[in-house]
């Protein structure tokens, strides 16, 4: 369990430092208490890590779902109402995983996967860099194109430059310059900066730099928006007060139910596609159970639900945070759920002196990583079917959210696989003239015919000239929907009327 420790733990903390300011903006999203998305973070890291199967998933709490917590909140008016649909919802993951539900996984096109993570790489760099310039009126964690401040993903770049912080672009740049020289110079150099981790210095450096600001040492200045803000329990006992518990007569309201399978099926949705995208970003290219993936999250959410957290979800910007810096097995996610407790209660004012411009520097990266503009090259290489999906989720994940935009992409695959099929139903033979002068069309239709390629065998046979004969060839067909056949016994009866002599080939068996 310990063999990567030298790999896992450095990356460990990273992924904490990813995930601490995530976990705040996530519950700032939601309009739930700030300490439920560290409740999140923390279980999601601990319980999930342990009881999971992915080598390299990072669970916590997710943006996809911060609307729908809100407006949850807000229609059950208590918030240990809705920790009671979180519980519910953790049941019904749980019962999903039981009955193998996780195959869902495999449906999703290498396309759209691909695009996701190119989409997300996208949406992060431009969601920081507003964060990166000083200006931190949107929380960390927002995955949607209309913000919960009235702008959108691209006005509040332009607002951000009217609001520039020369204290955080210092912070920022200097953070950034690092990281590039470590990944590009430093790590090839000595084992030593494989180790010690650039986003670690990062950080460090941004804590030097807040108190040089705030003690004058240096000119500038940083505001409480523009330094993590964790909760500061005054003992421990204070600590233990932030954990809530949920209200059991919640148990009679039937929308506590309705909101319980809407967490479940868009968490799980979220969940699974994060699986996906995180074993094809895997180097060893492992492959993650996702049926007690499911489990795991349902155990945590369970868990999150009784103590006062939001909902988790397996998150793709941890877990490629967890892969770009080392990660190798599932330690370094449970060390950083260990990371975001021990924080929570011991050193919570020395994480507020985290600029979240060195933050920002951080996930620019990592947001680098995920949407090298070689990839848009490969995948044009591949041509259309594979390029268009890929492309419409980026630009679906940029213009609406996460989930939206992998539905569109999904659409457009689905579209070119019916294109495919339609124009694969069946092949036409060379045509040939038989001993009386007339043409004899041979069609040899696939090995599976399904209803969808009605109106492509419609038109090859609507073409088939009067006197001549045609042979429909079901030898190699396993599969053919009744529609076809139906479409092909009317055909026969209406050739007569042109004088088309009809054949067909193993029809009985086929049919």
């Amino acid at each position: 369990m310990f063999k990567e420790i030298r790999n896992d733990f450095p990356a460990s903390i990273i992924v904490f430092f990813v995930a601490l300011p995530l976990c705040l903006g996530i519950a700032l999203a939601s309009g739930a208490p700030l300490f439920s998305g560290i409740i999140a973070g923390i279980i999601g890291g601990i319980i999930v890590g342990t009881a999971s199967d992915s080598p390299l998933g990072v669970s916590g709490p997710a943006a996809g779902l911060a609307v729908i917590v809100l407006t949850s909140i807000a229609s059950l008016g208590s918030w240990e109402m809705f920790l009671m649909a979180v519980v519910l919802s953790g049941v019904i993951q749980v019962i999903l995983g039981y009955a193998k539900a996780g195959f869902i996984a495999y449906f999703f096109p290498t396309s759209v996967i691909k695009g996701m993570l190119t989409g997300i790489g996208l949406l992060i760099i431009l969601k920081q860099i507003p964060h990166a310039l000083g200006w931190d009126n949107e929380g960390m964690g927002s995955d949607s194109f209309i913000q919960a401040d009235g702008q959108n993903t691209v006005s509040e770049i332009f607002q951000a430059l009217n609001f520039i912080t020369p204290g955080a672009v210092l912070i920022g740049a200097i953070s950034l310059g690092i990281l590039i020289l470590w990944d590009k110079v430093l790590m090839k150099k000595h084992k030593v900066f494989q180790i010690l981790q650039g986003p670690i210095v990062v950080v460090a450096l941004g804590i030097l730099m807040n108190y040089l600001f705030q003690n004058g040492i240096l000119n500038f200045t940083l505001t409480d928006k523009q330094v993590v803000s964790l909760p500061v329990p005054e003992s421990f006992s204070g600590f233990l007060n932030q954990f809530t518990f949920p209200d059991l007569s919640a148990l009679t309201n039937i929308e506590v139910y309705k909101i319980a399978f809407v967490i479940a099926i868009v968490g799980s949705l979220e969940t699974l596609l994060c699986v996906e995208a995180t074993d094809k970003l895997d180097p060893e290219r492992r492959i993650t159970p996702t049926n007690r993936e499911l489990k795991a999250q349902g155990l945590g959410n369970i868990v999150s639900g009784l103590v006062g957290g939001l909902p988790i979800t397996q998150v793709i910007v941890r877990s490629s945070a967890n892969i770009n810096f080392g990660g190798k097995t599932k330690m370094s996610a449970i060390f950083h759920g260990f990371f975001l407790l021990i924080s929570a209660i011991t050193i919570a004012s020395l994480m507020n002196m985290i600029p979240l411009a060195s933050l920002a520097a951080i996930l620019l990266m990592v947001g680098y990583k995920l949407a090298k503009p070689a990839l848009f090259k490969e995948m044009y290489k591949l041509g259309w079917e594979q390029f268009i999906p890929f492309t419409m989720t980026v630009v679906g994940i940029l213009a609406t959210d996460l989930l939206k935009g992998i539905t569109l992409g999904i659409l457009f695959g689905i579209f070119y696989t019916l294109r495919h099929s339609y124009r694969n139903s069946h092949h036409l033979m060379d045509i040939v003239k038989n001993e009386n002068g007339n043409e004899v069309h041979h069609i040899v239709l696939a090995q599976e015919v399904s209803f969808f390629n009605k109106a492509s065998i419609i038109d090859t046979l609507d073409l088939i000239p009067e006197n001549s004969k045609v042979i429909i060839d079901f030898s190699k067909s396993k599969s053919i929907a009744y529609d076809v056949l139906e479409i092909i016994k009317d055909f026969e009866i209406n050739a007569k009327t042109k004088n088309i002599d009809v054949e067909k080939i193993k029809f009985i068996e086929a049919a």
